[in-house]
């Protein structure tokens, strides 16, 4: 386990109040395991879900069927993941060793301050995925190195695939129309990155809504943020997104990150809507890399940690992370770099995350194959970009893992599943979590 990780997420739990549980105290072998299927989506998109491509079944989607209604059988998921990882209509660049199919173990309790949901996987690879892309020094200036599986670069053979692990968690509270029954479908789209028909620059410059909103690419976003809920092109207008907001019509998205979140005990906290939110507030993590000169913003401390940089050949031998009020000092354009120098693309800070941001702790750990994380959520958050969760209560959720250096589409993901805190006797549900003593 990250001892650093540990003790900071504890800290904030237990400060100011007697009802949290002390979360290395609770009794896990106790508390009710449920193994959750998750299998390789390729493009599997909400337009293509209501397509005659999706077999016989666009009619029954349409109509707003769920998932499971169709593909309820045993090992459908096992079935259907490793054969879309292995290339065809659904993924036209599979990458090699690509596993289709991953289980997910999910645990759930809650005491009157938190929910704590911890969740357990193994890894295709022998290794933490803690790595993330670097700042590389070429012997003038500092460019990116490394990018995931999927990207143009690594598919080429110039550039290594290197990402951080990721588990995700989609929640709504019954807000959103369709996600009970179809899950994250609902937010992937055509349109979007590594997705079919995928945005042009050209298209995103004369985009009414993405260039009112800043944005440059297009991400998950949600049916009704569209006049037409099929093509991402037909965005509504500023005030009208802000009208859905406030209504609840949004899907909460905590991702857990082991490189960016994991060393400083937190998880991030985002929506989605008209496109892939992060929390009001400031996150755990931020890039590393000047806008203006291109070279990091921080280094190493080398007094600290035994060097101000590392060199490919020193990736995944040990932990690599930069975190800013630990072992990071000013970069120093004067120390003297060589080329092949590399330095984090992006740094952490416990100490800077804000607000709604930083809503999630999380307690994390790799050993023997599999890493062990441990979501620790508020009860009854009152943010406008938040799901309340409390006592009693039903909530519709989405898993997704990203494992083996991958990101966008190359994770695997679970059907429409329901999280209970604590229901009554009767009322059923997937996921039922147990109340603390």
């Amino acid at each position: 386990m990250n001892k650093s990780a540990f003790i900071l997420a504890f800290a904030v739990l237990t400060s100011g109040s007697a009802l949290a549980a002390d979360p290395a105290k609770i009794n896990w072998p106790k508390i009710p395991v449920v193994k959750v299927p998750l299998f390789y989506p390729g493009q599997s998109t909400y337009e293509w879900l209501r397509s005659d491509d999706h077999k016989n079944a666009a009619k029954e989607v349409k109509r707003g069927d769920a998932c499971l209604s169709c593909h309820d059988e045993e090992d459908a998921e096992k079935d259907m993941g490793n054969k879309i990882a292995k290339g065809g209509r659904l993924e036209p660049m599979a990458v090699p060793g690509k596993s289709g199919y991953k289980e997910l173990k999910v645990q759930a309790a809650y005491d009157d301050k938190n929910a704590y949901l911890r969740f357990q996987w193994k890894t295709d690879n022998p290794y933490p995925g803690t790595e993330h892309q670097y700042l590389r020094f070429d012997g003038k200036e500092w460019k990116v190195w490394g990018y995931p599986k999927l990207d143009k670069p690594v598919q080429e053979g110039k550039q290594p695939g290197i990402y951080e692990d990721r588990m995700s968690i989609m929640l709504d509270d019954g807000k959103v129309p369709g996600f009970a029954q179809q899950g994250c479908w609902l937010t992937c789209h055509d349109g979007s990155r590594d997705a079919p028909k995928q945005f042009t620059k050209e298209e995103i410059a004369v985009n009414p809504m993405l260039t009112a909103l800043k944005k440059n690419d297009v991400r998950k976003y949600l049916p009704d943020s569209r006049t037409d809920p099929t093509d991402w092109k037909t965005g509504k207008t500023v005030e009208e997104i802000a009208k859905l907001k406030a209504a609840g019509y949004f899907v909460d998205l905590i991702q857990w990150r082991a490189h960016r979140s994991h060393p400083v005990g937190l998880a991030d906290d985002g929506y989605v809507l008209e496109w892939r939110n992060f929390d009001a507030g400031k996150n755990m993590f931020a890039g590393n890399a000047d806008k203006a000169t291109h070279a990091p913003k921080f280094m190493w401390d080398e007094k600290k940690v035994g060097y101000k940089s590392i060199k490919a050949l020193d990736l995944r031998k040990g932990d690599h992370f930069l975190i800013r009020e630990q072992n990071a000092v000013p970069f120093d354009p004067n120390a003297g770099w060589k080329e092949g120098d590399m330095i984090p693309d992006y740094f952490t800070s416990r100490e800077d995350a804000k607000g709604s941001a930083a809503d999630n702790n999380a307690i994390s750990s790799w050993k023997d194959g599999m890493w062990t994380v441990m979501l620790i959520r508020p009860l009854g958050l009152t943010n406008d970009d938040d799901k309340t969760l409390k006592a009693g209560g039903v909530y519709s959720v989405g898993f997704a893992v990203h494992d083996d250096n991958i990101t966008t589409r190359g994770h695997q993901i679970s059907f429409e599943k329901t999280l209970g805190l604590g229901v009554k006797k009767g009322t059923k549900v997937d996921i039922n979590a147990v109340k603390l003593p």
